[in-house]
């Protein structure tokens, strides 16, 4: 898996292009938790729940299926932004969890497609460093190596979506 930080970058780079009366403050807040509330399976390790359980760590909640719900059941709590707006947000959002992590060079994959299929994938280029699961592994020289791997696969694309936007927005007077 990314580490929590970078699955946040979406949803900071969408807004940053966007800009706030698109995604006003509540928006931005529901779609950060959307890009790392498909991480809550990893309790499951905890709780016995095996990783290739359809229900274990990167299964069902980092599926595309999750996500279109996720952005649904989201955007019926984002009452101050657009609708159309909001849904596609938070699906980006929430979207976005599994397929960073179906970059990362660790696990069984990502169960893409659950519940209509447990079949679990990686995408074709698996350049992101796996994170260590224990935060405290983050301030160790490979927690590093992931933080330095996730900044070049994951923040810089996101700024190259945030910079553009933010400037076109500059350049239409918003």
């Amino acid at each position: 898996m990314a580490t929590p930080l970078s699955h946040l970058a979406v949803p900071l780079a969408l807004t940053a292009a966007l800009g706030t009366d698109a995604v006003p403050p509540g928006l931005l807040a529901l779609a950060l938790v959307c890009a790392v509330l498909p991480d809550l399976d990893a309790l499951g390790l905890w709780l016995g729940i095996p990783y290739e359980h359809p229900f274990g760590h990167r299964g069902i909640t980092h599926s595309l299926p999750f996500a279109v719900a996720l952005a649904g059941a989201g955007t019926l709590l984002a009452p101050t932004a657009q609708p159309r707006i909001a849904f596609w947000v938070l699906l980006v959002s929430a979207a976005s969890h599994g397929l960073i992590d179906a970059l990362t060079n660790g696990g069984l994959g990502i169960a893409l497609f659950s519940p209509f299929s447990h079949r679990r994938f990686f995408l074709p280029w698996r350049v992101i460093e796996v994170s260590p699961l224990r935060p405290s592994a983050l301030f160790s020289r490979r927690g590093l190596e992931v933080l330095r791997s996730e900044m070049r696969w994951v923040w810089v694309p996101c700024l190259a979506v945030a910079i553009p936007g933010m400037a076109l927005r500059g350049l239409a007077g918003q």
